[in-house]
């Protein structure tokens, strides 16, 4: 595969026209190898000021159409995603650095976001009673709550844009889109595949920047703009909540996760493993849903380690454009020498490295998957979201135990249990502390399903149903008749 990055859109989105409003440029670099993709422009303050004037101009159309019609123009949007789907699996392997298959697989999921929305679009029913005391009728309408930032992370430069995006327009509201500066290109051919779909001028506008702490501060003071949208850390959530309380914005927050992956004793061992690959390597590790922590009882932790290090030592690292790599490279290498630092105290705590643990040979930001086993609990590798192709592995005796250990933090967004038993499973699942919890699989996300955490992962839901309501308003109206 080659891609043509002479072809790739490279300019500020703002209202009619892609255009260049900055002198000023960000390097797009391909973490597999440093090299150089494509520049992109990097917005100031004043170029954010303008898209959400753009976002506000395009609202009262946006908002009067039908919600048939921006059913349909989604629904195209699904049709133009797939349709592409392999370049853009491509561009994300180029720019993020995911293998083929990863690229291919978040390819299929983001564009599901606009098929699934286009079908929400026309289900914004509302609620029609008689107050309790029968003086007058009750009615309950939703309407698009207006303009609203979206701010995206890296690691699913496609995901996290359509999650977000696809919501808003169905909602019928105009948006404003902040991706990450390591891979702007995906967010901004999908801001092009919108526009031929039929989105109209406005309301899909973006702004690449480095400066995302002034410009997004800026939109956020911006009396247009009505919600937030935030997909990133904990600690970048924080500031950004203490921004929007001066609007009183309504914001939706996915922020960090420290997932623990639960392994009972009675569970099948090739399957647990298989489902922990899954949880552990989608992203090489790099996914906010990533198993994290490793809690498998000691009766059978021997054979977990064992076959676990057997899976993640065969694993072929290289390129993520590389149709044979199964392992694609860190975003950068500040990524690498996180996970680096993490190995190595963890290793000074007492863990022993089964495989991996340590940088291979060869250009990129690349780290070999590793395997810890004799973990300390209190070790910072355990505390802190690794990130990174990095499974630690810690045992435990009782049920009761690992429950206690798996919600000993204040993140929770998702979690993992096997066991042969499902009533068992899902005991344990009813008292772990996350949004999300999957059994006896390795794969939680779902465009139908509300994804979110609890405690300090976030605020709201994304996807299904209540991620359309996260961009409405609820208004009731008293009358009789």
């Amino acid at each position: 595969m080659s891609l043509n990055s002479a072809t790739l859109p490279r300019e500020l989105v703002i209202g009619a026209h892609p255009i260049e409003r900055t002198r000023e440029s960000i390097d797009v670099l391909n973490p597999s190898t440093g090299a150089l993709i494509a520049t992109v422009p990097d917005g100031t303050v004043e170029d954010g000021l303008d898209a959400v004037g753009a976002a506000a101009d395009a609202l009262p159309a946006w908002r009067a159409t039908s919600p048939r019609e921006r059913a349909e123009i989604l629904r195209r949007c699904w049709e133009l995603m797939t349709d592409r789907a392999e370049h853009i699996a491509e561009l994300i392997s180029t720019e993020n650095g995911k293998t083929l298959a990863d690229s291919r697989a978040e390819t299929a999921y983001a564009a599901e976001f606009f098929r699934w929305y286009s079908e929400e679009a026309v289900r914004a029913v509302g609620q029609l009673s008689t107050s309790p005391n029968g003086a007058n009728r009750i009615l309950v309408e939703y309407e698009p709550i207006g303009v609203a930032v979206l701010v995206t992370p890296w690691n699913f430069p496609a995901a996290m844009a359509t999650r977000k995006i696809a919501p808003a327009l169905a909602a019928g509201c105009t948006v404003v889109l902040k991706p990450a500066t390591e891979t702007p290109l995906t967010s901004l051919l999908i801001a092009q595949i919108c526009r031929e779909a039929g989105v109209p001028d406005g309301v899909i506008n973006v702004v690449t920047t480095s400066r995302a702490g002034q410009v997004v501060s800026a939109m956020l003071h911006d009396s247009r703009v009505r919600a937030l949208s935030f997909t990133g850390s904990t600690e970048v959530g924080r500031t950004l909540l203490r921004e929007s309380s001066d609007s009183i914005l309504k914001t939706a927050m996915e922020l960090g996760g420290n997932a623990p992956f639960l392994i009972l004793e009675d569970a099948d061992i090739d399957e647990a493993v298989t489902g922990l690959m899954i949880a552990k390597m989608r992203n090489g590790g790099q996914a906010c849903t990533a198993a994290n922590r490793i809690y498998v009882h000691r009766s059978i932790i021997n054979d977990v380690a064992g076959l676990l290090g057997q899976r993640m030592g065969t694993l072929r690292v290289g390129a993520g454009t590389n149709e044979r790599s199964e392992c694609g490279p860190l975003i950068n290498d500040k990524a690498v020498d996180k996970v680096e630092q993490l190995v190595d105290a963890a290793v000074a705590d007492g863990a022993s490295v089964l495989t991996g643990g340590q940088r291979p040979i060869s250009r990129g930001s690349f780290y070999s998957p590793t395997v810890l086993v004799g973990v300390d609990p209190q070790s910072a590798i355990v505390r802190e979201e690794i990130f990174g192709p990095v499974a630690s592995l810690i045992a435990f005796d009782t049920d009761d135990e690992a429950v206690a250990a798996a919600n000993s933090t204040d993140l929770g967004l998702a979690a993992y249990v096997y066991s042969g038993n499902l009533q068992r499973a899902l005991s344990v699942a009813s008292r772990l502390e996350a949004g999300m919890v999957a059994v006896n699989r390795g794969l939680v996300s779902d465009p139908a399903a509300p994804f979110g955490g609890v405690k300090q992962s976030g605020l709201g839901r994304e996807g299904a149903h209540e991620g359309l309501l996260e961009f409405m308003e609820a208004k009731y109206i008293a009358t009789n008749w």
